[in-house]
């Protein structure tokens, strides 16, 4: 006889559990419809596979397993998924739930199952993914997957398995007849879970000594076992309730605690229901799901009491129906005991994995709960738990919502057994007040778990846009170097060319060469006093027709900028007069500037006629582009193009000295140009030498295309001098629209190839959508009238 040890607390209410056992186990016919709703496990709930008006075979999958804790749904029958929609289902708060609705055809007909004649031919791994495969979860009420606790970590030694057989709940006796009727099976399905947790030391089967007959059958079963790898022993102990729960049978059997917050596996201990034990067993030899349990119907209210096999997603009001229920006796049914059961809201309910009992009581078997009175502080719950729990000091921190102490106090480790409640004088529902406070408890980390990961998010999307920052700054400081560098190099080069370009007559012996290396290095030293040197020179030796539309062009800026500013001045707010009075003197001084320089330019020039014939302009300019020989034309576009690659170098030192976005199309554009001066200046070397004839010849050309240019120009001035403004504003949008066009296409382009230059073509789309619709504008004005 093994030795057994007491747990504390427990009592020991009315057994009823004669009531289902005077009868054989039967079994109830195919309903109208089967409901399964996709959760009847903890964990995650399974997704549905099917859609509506599938048809599918019985134990076809109808729902998978969503991550680890999980298991799948199973078709109990062949029929057709009529809905996929929202049910009620099994919960103590008659929560709705998704589910899914199978009619029976009545055939019964089921898929190919792949059986297994000798299990340990698999793997380990197989064989819990064939338990898996099949749905199994715990068949004892709490409905943890099976093929998770089979598996536990490496780091726990497990020496003890236990098959639970205590089923100390009041009128339930599911387990019982199922060890009255099946021990080979139970005794089976002992083996397998031995052989899965790799033989343990221990392999025990607990059983309360009020199931005379289910301890005979399986001392019988085990007698005729000859297996010297798995000793199964069984072990009966004295009635008391809850000898049932995980940890209280894990004390009796073992003398173990399980510590506060910890697993079973903790101490070397897994512990499985009998009818889990069973189901698995099916599932690996025979490759059945999980489709039907055994429950216990029970109840004054019905005329038959009875064990019942039980198709999953059953409706609670068909299986009454079948066992003579009186609803006019019957104030309420119960699923599960009268201990750790809870009300239904309706009879349409479905039966699932951990639904052990209907019971339908009458009034006088099961009157309602007197009204709650104060608590008188008896300590009888105290006395009562299981848990050794202070169930009183529970009771105030719920009503409170003080959850951070209901924590301290382990309300977690409450078993809802039940037993406070039954002991309590002043018939207070203890229990639902725990439900309560861990269902609040619970929602309360997840939203805690869910703030967690936001911050998280938060803080890595933070560190990843400063570290991004942090390398931005880093290259434009790279940029910037680098621009100041070649800028130093250009103005020097610069200075240099134009030191060799002086006339030899000119330069002085002496310091002078010394004077052109100080200047060199005050070059370096002063970038900007070198460049606003070149660009006085620059200004010198341009044309004075250059210069002077130059300076007519700056004037008309000056004008433009004084007047916005005297404008501003006038508008500013008198915390902005003095910032604003400061924008129009220095406006006034810069047009005062520009039309002294343009007085003195006219003093030393003669200014050209005012009206001078534009068109008589551009013949001029064409007849002595067509004089030129094409050696003085390769020159001077040669020329040309050095002034715009010496101009385009400055905007490029500009741009990547402010880190501008601009800065890759410049380069690029720079790039162009000094291909277009290697080839020019390829051409001007491969040039022949003038001869008449050729010379001759290609002028003639020339003037043959210059011609036809000037009749092009003429042709052009003529039409515009006899267009109206609204024609010329039409022909300017209609160009617009055209150039816009192009630029569209090419910004799609470079957008297609991932191109540097997206910025800048984009840049040039909006400035000529800006432009389009000024001129829509105008167009719209001039035709209104």
């Amino acid at each position: 006889m093994r030795k057994t040890w007491d747990i504390p607390g427990g009592v020991h209410p009315p057994e009823n559990k004669s009531q289902s056992l005077q009868q054989p186990l039967g079994e109830v016919g195919l309903p109208a419809e089967l409901v399964l709703p996709l959760n009847q496990h903890i964990g995650a709930a399974a997704e549905p596979v099917v859609a509506v008006g599938d048809h599918v075979l019985a134990g076809q999958q109808i729902a998978a397993a969503i991550g680890l804790v999980s298991a799948p749904v199973h078709a109990s029958t062949s029929g057709h998924i009529v809905a996929i929609e929202e049910r009620p289902i099994p919960h103590p708060s008659g929560m709705q739930d998704l589910c899914i609705v199978l009619r029976p055809d009545g055939k019964d007909r089921w898929i190919e199952l792949e059986p297994c004649e000798n299990y340990t031919q698999l793997s380990h791994a197989a064989l819990l993914e064939k338990i898996r495969a099949a749905g199994i979860a715990g068949m004892g009420g709490a409905g943890f997957p099976t093929a998770v606790k089979l598996n536990p970590r490496a780091n726990y030694d497990i020496d003890t398995l236990i098959i639970n057989g205590t089923e100390c709940e009041p009128y339930i006796t599911a387990d019982d007849i199922l060890m009255q009727t099946s021990p080979a099976e139970v005794i089976a399905g002992t083996r397998l879970l031995a052989y899965l947790l790799n033989q343990p030391k221990q392999v025990l089967i607990g059983i309360e000594d009020n199931k005379p007959d289910a301890i005979a059958a399986l001392e019988r079963a085990v007698a005729e076992l000859n297996d010297d790898d798995c000793r199964i022993e069984i072990c009966t102990f004295p009635t008391k309730y809850p000898s049932g729960g995980e940890k209280q049978l894990i004390q009796i059997l073992t003398g173990r605690e399980v510590p506060s917050g910890e697993l079973p596996a903790a101490v070397g201990v897994i512990s499985q229901n009998v009818g889990t034990a069973v189901a698995a067993w099916r599932a690996v030899r025979y490759g059945e799901p999980l489709l039907s349990r055994i429950t216990t119907v029970v109840g004054t209210a019905l005329a038959t009491q009875r064990n019942v096999r039980v198709r999953l997603g059953t409706p609670i009001e068909h299986v009454l129906t079948q066992h003579g229920f009186d609803p006019q006796r019957c104030p309420r049914l119960v699923m599960g005991g009268p201990m750790m059961g809870f009300t239904l809201p309706s009879a349409q309910v479905p039966v699932i994995k951990t639904t052990n009992c209907i019971l339908a009581p009458s009034r006088e078997e099961l009157p309602p709960p007197p009204p709650a009175q104060a608590c008188i502080r008896c300590g009888l719950c105290a006395e009562a738990c299981p848990a050794s729990l202070l169930p009183q000091q529970l009771y105030w921190y719920a009503r409170a919502e003080d959850y951070e102490r209901l924590t301290a106090h382990s309300l977690t480790d409450c078993i809802e057994c039940g037993a406070c409640a039954y002991v309590c004088p002043s018939n207070i529902p203890l229990v639902q007040y725990y439900r309560a406070a861990k269902g609040t408890i619970r929602q309360m980390e997840i939203e805690k778990e869910k703030s967690d990961r936001s911050r998280q998010r938060f803080e890595f999307r933070k560190e990843r846009v400063a570290r991004a920052e942090a390398e931005k700054e880093a290259k434009r400081e790279a940029r910037k170097k680098a621009a100041a560098v070649a800028k130093k190099k250009l103005a020097a080069a610069q200075a240099g060319a134009q030191q060799d370009s002086r006339p030899s007559g000119k330069q002085q012996s002496g310091a002078q060469p010394h004077e052109g290396l100080a200047g060199d290095r005050q070059t370096g030293a002063q970038p900007d006093m070198v460049a606003a040197a070149m660009a006085r020179v620059q200004e010198k030796q341009l044309a004075p027709q250059q210069q002077r539309e130059k300076l007519q062009r700056a004037i008309a800026s000056a004008e433009s900028r004084l007047q916005k500013a005297q404008q501003r001045h006038v508008e500013a707010s008198a915390e902005h007069q003095g910032k604003m009075q400061a924008r129009v003197r220095e406006a006034e001084v810069r047009l005062a500037d520009a039309r002294q320089k343009l007085a003195a330019l006219d003093t030393a020039t003669p200014a050209p006629a005012e009206n001078a014939d534009p068109v008589a302009a551009a013949i001029a300019r064409a007849q002595a582009k067509m004089a030129l020989s094409p050696t003085e034309k390769l020159q001077g576009n040669l020329t040309s193009l050095q002034k715009r690659l010496a101009t385009a170098r400055e905007k490029l030192a500009a741009a990547e000295a402010e880190g501008s976005d601009t800065a890759a199309a410049l380069a690029t554009g720079v790039a162009k140009l000094e291909e277009k001066i290697a080839t020019v200046q390829t051409e001007l070397n491969a040039a022949p030498a003038q001869v008449p004839g050729p010379a001759a010849a290609t002028k003639t050309a020339a003037t043959d295309a210059a011609a036809v240019a000037i009749e092009k120009a003429k042709t052009r001035a003529a039409a515009q001098a006899d267009m109206s403004a609204e024609e010329k504003l039409q022909k300017q949008l209609d160009s617009l629209q055209h150039r816009l066009q192009k630029a569209r296409l090419r910004l799609e382009q470079a957008e297609a190839d991932n191109d540097a230059h997206i910025d800048a073509l984009r840049s040039g789309v909006e400035k000529l959508e800006a432009k389009l619709a000024q001129t829509r504008a105008q167009l719209e004005d001039t035709a209104s009238p």
